[in-house]
């Protein structure tokens, strides 16, 4: 007779798996994804650590879905403002871009850790991906800011995928666990107002728009 699972054992394994979805996510905001071992998340899940290739046959396969819930939530965020029917095209840009370094400000080595930490090859693939999400965001955005006269973009896909990357690249440094070393020992560094004034401005210059008053 076939062995059948049945719905109670599916419906453990399933909360199985999103505790340890949980709790891999947590490991990688707390050290990034070089703490995100098998060995060290099995054992904050409480199970031994072949129990977790049941659910993901490789570190880079749960690496990989962490990235991509954690991705997924700052996307959906983005998403909420730049799409919105709050403001202009140029306001929702300038609060999208200030929103996204505040929320990356707030969880600094998650926000490394998916920005620039070097990852595996499947982890890699998802910031493609995610990438390529925040830029479709901005084309649509850039794309209605031309048709309102608000923008001078002549590719709004090709400037949208510039943003993307300058929003990244400038998020690098700061974040970075040196810069952050030196903030905490109170030498000189840059703070998240001057970050995220220079981010909004940059961007709305770059599509030719005026900075909106506040």
């Amino acid at each position: 007779m076939a062995y059948r699972t049945t719905p109670a054992r599916m419906d453990r394994d399933l909360k199985l798996r999103e505790r340890i979805l949980g709790c891999a996510l947590k490991r990688v905001a707390d050290g990034g994804f070089s703490s995100l071992t098998m060995v060290a998340l099995a054992d904050d899940v409480g199970i031994a650590t072949g129990s977790l290739y049941r659910h993901f046959h490789s570190k880079g396969e749960l690496a990989a879905e962490v990235f991509a819930t954690a991705s997924g939530r700052e996307v959906d965020a983005l998403r909420v403002v730049l799409r919105g029917s709050e403001g202009s095209p140029a306001e929702r840009l300038s609060r999208g871009v200030r929103q996204f370094a505040a929320r990356a400000w707030s969880s600094r080595s998650l926000a490394f850790a998916l920005i620039a930490e070097p990852v595996e090859p499947e982890v890699d693939e998802q910031r493609l991906f995610y990438r390529e999400a925040y830029g479709e965001l901005f084309c649509d955005l850039l794309v209605e800011g031309v048709a309102l006269g608000e923008f001078q973009v002549g590719q709004p896909r090709v400037v949208a995928a510039c943003l993307v990357g300058a929003i990244a690249e400038s998020l690098v440094g700061p974040l970075s666990p040196p810069a952050w070393a030196a903030r905490e020992a109170g030498r000189p560094s840059v703070e998240l107002a001057a970050v995220s004034d220079a981010l909004a401005t940059f961007c709305l210059r770059a599509v030719g728009a005026k900075e909106p008053h506040p």
